[in-house]
């Protein structure tokens, strides 16, 4: 990536967890507590990389221990290199282990904050980016007793936020019995977007899409399981409710599989599935050159993540930044923490407003004197 060289020296992971403010659930199950692993790299020169993993075992199928472990092999393995040389980054852990995306995912954010900060320019400008769109978050309804979504959705709306996120996925009866009194509690001036995180079997994707046509949703994430991606087209051709692939989705390998089965409307991108933004990249310019029907110019995405603080988000909208394609933001979880670790990284503001650093790098990091009361190990 550079003819520059910036040895790395030393490497630092370390365990962070915080607890919610409420409990965050899904049809793949619950979380108490926002579980990352930050990665520290130093090199000899006075720039340092901050990255940061979420790690979710349901979906990429790594835990807060098993990014710790591994993470260790990784840094063994990329000291004494170029932390500008990337690619060779790349090469070499994924030359070590197979997947463990989540994990990868830390040690590439890191990465490309010290490239951005040698660079002189903001992560989205080395990107190839351009500030030229507002970007705007969602705020997402947990899974549970439909009276309650109701409720929680009209305070995200009294918040101020322009559109609500509604997990599902536990049968066409009460998913759409639950948007029902959603959208009698927040009415149908903002935009409903469902996730069913793979919750539904095909005849029961079919029936609640169709169900749910009436309540005007934006879109519909997941819907059936991630192995059976081959029916995915189905799902989508007889739904009126455009499909985005989500946990089908993780590296470029698999947008390319989804785009030439003409499987969904859209994709989501999270770094914690594609291993990082440097295959992230890859798959933005899949989306982008996809032939699809109708002359729209390539295929639109959302960028999203797990459970990531500020640091890890301040990556994502770096990244949403460098296509007109991401059109859609899922930045809300560092809202839904008791306390927030991040020194600098990206800000909100009204009615769901996300800002990114213009400083050079990632702009986003964790004081010492914090990461030193995590459990740690330095290599």
């Amino acid at each position: 990536m550079s003819k520059s060289k910036i040895q790395i020296k030393s490497i630092g992971i370390y365990k962070i967890q915080i607890p919610l403010e409420e409990p965050f659930v899904i049809s793949l199950g619950a979380q108490v507590n926002a579980e990352s692993l930050i990665v520290v790299i130093r090199t000899n020169s006075d720039l340092t990389g901050y990255g940061e993993c979420s790690p979710y075992m349901s979906i990429n199928g790594e835990s807060l221990d098993t990014c710790f472990v591994v993470g260790q092999y990784l840094a063994k393995i990329l000291k004494e290199k170029n932390a500008l040389d990337i690619k060779e980054c790349t090469r070499a852990m994924n030359k070590t282990i197979y997947g463990n995306h989540s994990i990868k995912s830390a040690f590439d954010i890191a990465l490309y904050d010290i490239a951005a900060q040698h660079a002189g320019k903001p992560l989205y400008k080395f990107l190839g980016g351009t500030n030229n769109k507002i970007l705007v978050t969602d705020y997402t309804v947990s899974i549970g007793e439909a009276g309650k979504m109701a409720a929680d959705a009209a305070k995200y709306k009294l918040r101020g936020f322009p559109v609500i996120k509604v997990k599902l996925g536990e049968g066409t009866y009460k998913d759409a019995e639950r948007i029902h009194l959603i959208r009698e509690a927040i009415g149908y001036d903002i935009p409903i977007r469902i996730d069913a995180n793979q919750g539904w079997d095909v005849k029961t994707a079919i029936n609640t899409l169709i169900e749910l046509e009436r309540y005007n949703i934006q879109y519909c994430e997941e819907p059936i399981p991630r192995w059976d991606f081959m029916r995915l087209k189905k799902v989508r051709k007889k739904s009126p409710i455009p499909i985005m692939a989500d946990e089908s989705c993780c590296d470029h390998h698999d947008a390319k599989r989804l785009i030439d089965l003409k499987a969904c409307d859209m994709l989501n991108i999270k770094l914690g599935k594609s291993g990082g933004i440097y295959d992230a990249l890859k798959i933005i310019s899949l989306a982008e050159n996809a032939k699809l029907a109708h002359g729209q110019k390539g295929m639109n995405m959302q960028m999203g993540g797990f459970m990531e603080s500020r640091l890890g988000m301040t990556a994502f909208a770096h990244l949403a930044l460098c296509s007109d394609n991401i059109m859609y933001f899922d930045f809300d979880t560092p809202l839904m923490f008791t306390e927030d670790p991040v020194s600098g990284g990206m800000t909100y503001h009204e009615n769901g407003v996300v800002k990114v650093p213009e400083t050079p790098g990632l702009g986003a990091w964790i004081e010492e004197e914090y990461l030193d009361t995590c459990e740690k190990v330095l290599l």
